[in-house]
């Protein structure tokens, strides 16, 4: 290119830059002028679901147009995330991000989407941890009794887990790697069977999320001897992470957020992340999120996706572990 050719162009690029950049504002500052879809992975009525609603209803009272929640369930959330991964990007159809089809099954089969490339990362809400959980009957008392007790019984015992390739039986598999140990798992259809087993004493141990956990551990059921978190969590306060229990850089929790399809102007990111983070503040909320086991989070769209990052590389290894991958 000549330089008079280059020198005409270069103020042109410049300008078209700054209407750009001055168009994505103003459709932030527009936006939203109709209902806007939050497009959710499971039936209506678990966890995620709940979650979902509360902080549909937050954006709504913050933006003034309706948020509305659309359960699209199947493949493990999979068909979800397609959904948003081909939706238009103009802010109007969002999706629920929850770590297993963002994070799991990527690394467990081939999908239509890329987790890192089709979705635009807004802001975590809340963050889940599990903790280890242990019959009342099993006689370990801390992490390291437990340990001893499985290595005392070589290929006899049997943990259980919510479903093969959830996040109950990764958990676990990443853990019994890291202690040198060795149990088999029995799949149930979900968190709250496998762990009524385990309260009845047909399996000694799992990892549960601390919400079904946590009126079985006050009754004495059953017994918790670590959280999966990296600090230990609010419900909990005298039990220890796996980190304290001489697991350095251990951590697997879940989470629920807000995610766009890619492409979806960052000014609206910017926008709903910010609704986020106020309401993750908001005594209010927060203790509507300690009601369902979660902790607030309302991080920023740039550590969201830091978070997406790291975790497709702690979950791909947990899947390699427990041989789950049918890539």
């Amino acid at each position: 290119m000549n330089t008079p050719v280059r020198k005409l162009l270069t103020p042109l690029l410049a300008l078209a830059a700054l209407m750009a950049c001055h168009t994505a504002q103003a459709q932030a500052q527009d936006w939203p002028q109709r209902p806007v879809r939050i497009i959710v992975p499971y039936a209506a009525g678990g966890n995620s679901d709940v979650l979902a609603r509360l902080t549909a209803q937050r954006l709504s009272e913050a933006l003034g147009q309706q948020f509305v929640v659309e359960n699209r369930v199947g493949g493990n959330g999979v068909i979800a995330a397609e959904a948003v991964a081909r939706a238009t990007p103009d802010g109007y159809t969002l999706m629920w991000g929850v770590l297993p089809p963002v994070v799991i099954q990527p690394a467990m089969t081939k999908v239509s989407y890329d987790p890192i490339k089709d979705f635009a990362p807004v802001s975590v809400v809340g963050t889940n941890p599990f903790a280890l959980v242990v019959n009342k009957d099993v006689p370990a008392k801390t992490l390291k009794e437990f340990i001893a007790w499985v290595k005392g019984q070589p290929g006899k015992l049997s943990y259980a887990e919510g479903a093969a390739g959830s996040v109950t039986h990764l958990a676990m598999a990443l853990f019994l790697k890291r202690a040198g140990i060795e149990m088999t798992n029995v799949s149930y259809r979900g968190n709250n069977p496998a762990l009524t087993d385990v309260v009845a004493g047909h399996l000694p141990t799992m990892f549960s999320n601390v919400s079904d956990a946590l009126p079985q551990i006050k009754s004495g059921a059953i017994r918790a001897l670590a959280v999966s978190s990296s600090q230990r969590v609010p419900q909990l306060p005298d039990v220890p992470t796996v980190v304290e229990s001489g697991f350095a850089g251990y951590s697997a929790i879940t989470w629920n957020g807000l995610m766009a399809p890619a492409g979806t102007p960052q000014p609206i990111v910017d926008k709903i992340a910010a609704v986020i983070a106020r309401a993750c503040k908001d005594p209010k909320f927060i203790e509507q999120l300690a009601n369902l086991g979660a902790d607030p989070l309302g991080n920023t769209p740039q550590e969201f996706a830091a978070l997406i990052a790291a975790d497709l590389k702690t979950w791909g290894e947990a899947v390699a572990v427990a041989g789950v991958g049918i890539k």
